[in-house]
Parts: C-alpha cells; structure tokens; sequence
C-alpha cells in the first residue's frame, strides 16, 4: 500500500509544554548520540496531540531528535500505526479482519462502517466525527469479531452492537470497552469451568477494561492536560513549562540541525568521533565533501551553468539541498549531464558522496535525469508519484 502525507496540511505543529516535557524524558533515556532512537514514541505522541500525524509535526520530531527529515518520514510511512490523513473528531474505528474476526462477523461490521461513516476508509464522515479503516490481526481472537475504538477494544461485537456504540460515541457518551455481549473477559460464554477460585476477587471490569475506565482517554487525545504525565525514569512528574520558539527549541545530536537530506552524528556508526560544525557552517560542508580516491571515472564537469542558470537538480528525488550544492561543486548544474553518466561515472560518484555512498544507484539518478531529459519536468513529476522510472 503506498502511503503518502495528506495534500492539506497545517501550517505549523509544536508540542504542548507537557508533551514537550514528557518527550524530553524520552529522549533522556538514550546514550548521546542516539537519542533518534526516540523517533517512535515521539511521533506517536504528536499524533495523539493532533489526532493524526502531520507533515510540520513529523518535520518537528526530526528536528528535536537531530534527524534529516526524510528519515523521520520513513519511519512514519513504514508503520501503519500512524495516520498520515485525518481522522475523526470522536474517534478512528479500526475493524479487525483477519480470519477469527472474519468467521465471525467482521465484513458485517465493515458494512456499518461504510453505512454510517463514509463508504472509504480513511475517509471523514458527514459530520466529521468518525473515519474507520480494516486492520490485521490484533490479538483478539477469542472474543471476536471486535474492533479497536481510539485506544481500546471493543469486543463480542455485532452490527447491532457497533451500531449502538456508534451512536453513544455520536452523542458524547464513552461506552465501557472489553466485551459487549455480557463476558468479564475471554472465559467460554458459559461461564468459567475452572479457575473459579478467582471469581471472589476480580474487579467490576476485566483488568484492560477496568484500567481504561480508571484513566478515562478512552478516546481523549493527549493534550497535556487531560492526562497526567510522568517522567518515572527521571524520578519525578514532568513539570508543564512554557514552550520555547522553534527557533531556540535546544535540539539533541551535539545540536546539528537536521537537514532536507542530510546525514547527522545521530546516523554515524556507533565509535564514531564525528564532531558537531560551527553555527555559522552548513553541515552539509563538513559532511559531503567529496575524497580524491574511489572506483571509476569523476564525470565531467562545467565551469559554470549553461546560460547562468543551473537546473533545480532537487527535481530527482534523493538530492536535496546539500546534495545539489556538492554537485554544483562539482561542476554539475544541469539533468543531461547526470543523463550522460555511465557505469565509470556512477561508481566514482557512489564511492566519493562521503556520508550518502551508493545514493546514486540506489535513488536511480541517471534513470530520473533520462526521463526529465527525454519527457519533461512535468510528465516526470506524475511519474515520480508512483516511482515509475
């Protein structure tokens, strides 16, 4: 399944001041120099602030964590547990339909889903409250069919059921999740025939349920002030201060801003004694630059752009600003010159980008120069959409 970000984006993200101190104990949990281990749950809270995960949020974690942005990008793109379009106001149904669930009933669920909500999943409904979408296995299966309503599950449900739970979401009501059909928790529908020792102790709810209703998010979003925030491996709560700009916002990673595409001390190995470069130096420059030695032939370069104007070579996806610059170095300004390149050439240049070794074959440059060369910028931009070159 191709994920791409949504084309309506917000024009900025930052976290609350509690969310900010809660992310800050998160990435105080890694050695220096790894703190991008942290990208996960940071993401994953910007999502929960927002309610789905957003272009400038992915782009503020990358830059908290001292990661190039298209490395956080991977990471959100890859896992399906981030929503990278909008979702319901209320609450994103996530039906279950892997084989247990869909015995038992999933595709009737689904039914309601497209009835009530929008025909599509992944799709807004009428008022905005509820999008819904069909999810693999979530480790259920004894009480299917179910489904996963913001953060918890509703079990032993039934197209009545979910209609029902539909309803009392619409209206602001928070039905108790865990199973719908009478069952404390996963027991045959019967009743217990063993174990029933524990029945004297249990409490009103089954321990998931009766957790959720304690905490009371079932589909609340984090916004620092719902929920409390602990810092535990601090030893002490997170204190809610004010957010600082983004221009001042302190970044890990020996403090190099993350670039477009830039490799950063976050990505070097682990004995690494890559040092930070000065404020007023790009890190691109001490980053990119290119060696004497290497496999095969140094292409041929220009002294200046044809006619004075370069091409803008970030039109090639894997070049981004700092690449364009070390090829301009180079005396590469324009897309028929990187056309031009044979197996000498694309050698010299994959052994000789220090930091970003291989990006040449691996990102395809020659085959996307040839094909702006030959079609245009912009027959190889609809290309591009669905890598087709």
């Amino acid at each position: 399944m191709l994920r791409r970000l949504h084309k309506d984006q917000p024009a900025s993200f930052e976290f609350t001041p509690a969310n900010l101190a809660w992310a800050k104990g998160q990435i105080s949990k890694y050695p220096e120099g790894r703190q991008a281990s942290a990208v996960i749950p940071l993401l994953w809270r910007a999502q929960e602030q927002h309610g789905w995960l957003t272009r400038p949020a992915i782009e503020y974690v990358a830059n908290m964590l001292g990661m190039a942005y298209i490395r956080a990008l991977e990471v959100a793109t890859f896992y399906f547990m981030f929503q990278l379009q909008p979702v319901g106001s209320v609450a994103h149904i996530q039906i279950c339909g892997t084989t247990s669930c869909m015995i038992c009933g999933a595709e009737d669920l689904i039914a309601v889903c497209k009835e009530l909500i929008a025909s599509a999943p992944h799709t807004l409904s009428a008022d905005g409250k509820f999008s819904w979408e069909e999810v693999e296995c979530m480790g259920a299966c004894a009480n299917a069919p179910m489904a996963q309503i913001g953060k918890d599950y509703y079990e032993d449900l039934t197209a009545e059921k979910l209609r029902e739970l539909i309803a009392r979401f619409s209206t602001g009501e928070v039905p108790v999740p865990g199973p719908q059909n009478g069952r404390y928790a996963a027991e045959p529908k019967k009743g217990l025939t063993s174990l029933k020792e524990f029945e004297s102790g249990k409490k009103q709810f089954n321990a998931s349920a009766q957790l959720a209703v304690d905490i009371g998010d079932t589909v609340k979003r984090i916004d620092g002030t719902e929920v409390p925030l602990t810092t535990p491996w601090l030893g002490k709560p997170a204190k809610a201060t004010p957010a600082k700009s983004k221009a001042t916002e302190a970044k890990p990673g020996k403090n190099i801003p993350a670039d477009d595409t830039g490799v950063t001390v976050q990505e070097a190995p682990a004995k690494s004694k890559a040092k930070p470069v000065s404020k007023d130096e790009p890190a691109a420059a001490a980053a990119f630059a290119p060696v004497e030695a290497g496999a095969g032939t140094q292409p041929a370069g220009l002294a200046a752009p044809r006619g004075g104007a370069a091409d803008n070579l970030k039109e090639i996806e894997g070049i981004g600003p700092a690449l364009e610059k070390l090829c301009n170095s180079m005396g590469i300004f324009h897309f028929d010159q990187i056309a031009q390149w044979g197996a000498a050439e694309i050698a010299w240049m994959d052994s000789n980008l220090k930091g970003f070794k291989g990006r040449v074959t691996r990102d395809k440059w020659v085959a996307q120069a040839k094909l702006i060369v030959t079609e245009g910028l912009e027959a190889f931009r609809i290309r591009a959409k669905t890598n087709d070159y």
